[in-house]
């Protein structure tokens, strides 16, 4: 079932962008298994944090070189201890488990998603 319908100037609010994570890190004070991740955007963004609930599919070990697109534009968000700076974007599977989303080839850091 479709959500609400919205414009496309609405749409265009959105600041979903892609960067790469520069490290990552349990998080184990968090009330679901979660991943603490560093990804950095490029020059004009910079780095940002992320608190993501991934821990089914991905180990931090793998998360760290991979590209991955996030909303950049949110107000940050207190989770326990850690604020996080930005939502990365994942899809459920069959199970429910978080899948990342991200390009299927290199671009450039803060490529934003058209």
């Amino acid at each position: 079932m479709l959500g609400e319908t919205i414009g496309y100037d609405d749409f265009l609010k959105v600041e979903v962008r892609v960067g790469r994570v520069v490290a990552a890190e349990p998080f184990p004070e968090a009330r679901k298994p979660a991943i603490k991740l560093r990804i950095d955007f490029g020059a004009d963004i910079g780095e940002r944090r992320s608190s993501a609930q991934i821990t089914d599919h991905y180990t931090p070990e793998s998360l760290v070189g991979r590209q991955v697109l996030a909303v950049v534009n949110f107000s940050p968000k207190q989770i326990g201890p850690f604020m996080s700076e930005c939502l990365v974007l994942g899809l459920s599977d069959a199970e429910g488990r978080v899948v990342l989303i991200g390009p299927d080839r290199d671009v450039p850091l803060g490529a934003r998603m058209h």
